[in-house]
């Protein structure tokens, strides 16, 4: 099957139209856009009236600050290989920079109150030569609201992750995001600086037909923050690693944490959060999950569903107009809605632990009842039979324990407590106590069980 016929004719012009309308409607010099799906791309389009042809998935545009997913990938490296924790201050491993008291994770997820943009003059108008050393970049007040209280947006503090990159691993952020990130990808099309075929940078009058060429700067110490040059078919590949991981690159689980909420979202801004390095968006009932960038000349968007294995790339060459983020999410919006996602066929376990089939079924927290079923791997998975409660995935450790994956639960141990004759007596779930039936007079529930036992009303 051709990527032309992954959606459906109808999809397509669906799809087609939105794009169209965006460039006439953003007045985008040129605009380029790619739907990726079940790990193909299923459909891309674009619309041009400059250079005299219309972009593809080769053209390279620059990408802004989608560049800090790619930084905020080489910092969770780091923190794989021992190299750092993200509750590590800044000072212990890059020290000199007056806002060393900032954890690491905090710079990932922008809540680490710093500035959101660097002194004067305009940096992304700038050459980067102008400011040389991390000085330049922070200047005089680098910090403005109290570390880890909410999320305020810098680009400074993803210009000092670079930096930590370049003084952990000893060589450039360039050359170590080519090596460790884009070589194993296969993203040969997603370079510092511009290399043809790519779409000049434009600034359209707002209130006339005409156009002014922007500079495409190299942005110096602050490349980690939005230097970076792509093409739509080279951030759908990210974007599939984004969605799964690689362990060329980074583990599932680690990506994983990227998408997590990293800190309250900024006052009035309900519908989206930031994790690691991506924001997501809340359109409906869906989460998108990715991020959008510009610089002088040049508007990108990449977005992706987890639920409905859909991403898109957006990419325009104006410097404003064309809403790249909305396109993108109404572009998975109409495939998600248009063609919903084939559940995978159901399959029975390859094989099962009689110890852990004895385990599933009813339990009881007091008097409310749960269901534990068992999942690939030994996972276990909790949830309410009744009313509202709390529910989470588990995955088995080593140790015979489980750890919670997700909601109330996650990160705590789930664990069987048995008998002196080796039969079960509870589950300790975070020191709750789990038992077959509601307050198992034969099970070791703390307070004890009133030896009455249960009983009705007298009369």
């Amino acid at each position: 099957m051709t990527s032309s016929e992954v959606l459906l004719p109808s999809t397509r012009r669906a799809l087609l139209h939105r794009v169209a309308t965006a460039q006439s409607q953003g007045r985008a010099p040129s605009l380029v856009a790619a739907v990726q799906r079940d790990g193909q791309v299923a459909w891309s389009g674009a619309r041009s009236c400059v250079d005299g042809h219309e972009p593809d998935g080769d053209t390279q545009f620059r990408i802004g600050s989608i560049t800090k997913t790619f930084t905020a990938v080489l910092v969770l490296r780091l923190r794989d290989e021992g190299l750092l924790d993200l509750g590590d201050p800044l000072d212990k491993h890059l020290p000199g920079t007056d806002v060393g008291q900032v954890t690491i994770f905090q710079l990932l997820g922008h809540s680490g109150g710093l500035k959101a943009e660097t002194p004067a003059p305009w940096w992304e108008r700038t050459p980067g030569a102008t400011r040389p050393e991390l000085t330049d970049v922070l200047g005089e007040r680098p910090v403005i609201h109290p570390a880890g209280h909410g999320h305020h947006y810098s680009n400074p503090g993803y210009t000092l992750l670079g930096s930590l990159v370049e003084r952990l691993r000893g060589d450039s952020w360039a050359e170590v995001l080519r090596r460790e990130i884009l070589e194993p990808l296969g993203m040969d099309r997603t370079t510092p600086q511009a290399h043809a075929p790519h779409a000049g940078g434009w600034a359209v009058h707002p209130w006339a037909d005409v156009m002014l060429p922007e500079p495409a700067e190299d942005l110096g110490v602050m490349a980690p923050a939005g230097q970076l040059w792509s093409t739509t078919s080279d951030l759908l590949r990210f974007a599939a690693f984004l969605a799964r991981g690689d362990e060329r690159v980074l583990r599932a689980s680690s990506v994983a944490e990227m998408r997590a909420p990293a800190a309250p979202p900024e006052a009035g801004d309900w519908a989206g959060t930031y994790g690691l390095g991506l924001q997501a968006v809340r359109r409906g009932d869906r989460t998108f999950l990715g991020h959008s960038g510009s610089l002088p000349g040049f508007l990108a968007t990449l977005l992706f569903s987890i639920e409905d294995d859909v991403a898109a790339v957006v990419l325009s060459n104006a410097t404003s107009g064309p809403l790249t983020g909305a396109v993108a999410a109404d572009l998975l919006h109409i495939v998600a809605e248009a063609e919903p996602r084939i559940p995978e066929a159901w399959r029975p376990l390859p094989e099962v632990d009689p110890e852990l089939l004895a385990l599933t079924g009813p339990w009881y927290w007091g008097t409310q009842v749960h269901g534990l079923k068992l999942l690939a791997d030994r996972g276990l998975e909790l949830q309410p039979l009744k009313g509202a409660g709390r529910a989470a995935c588990f995955r088995a450790c080593p140790d015979g324990t489980w750890t919670g994956l997700n909601g109330y639960y996650a990160g705590e141990t789930l664990r069987v407590v048995r008998a002196e004759d080796g039969s079960v007596d509870h589950l300790d779930l975070g020191s709750f106590v789990f038992t077959r039936e509601p307050y198992d007079r034969g099970a070791a529930v703390p307070g004890g069980v009133d030896e009455g036992g249960w009983r009705g009303l007298a009369t």
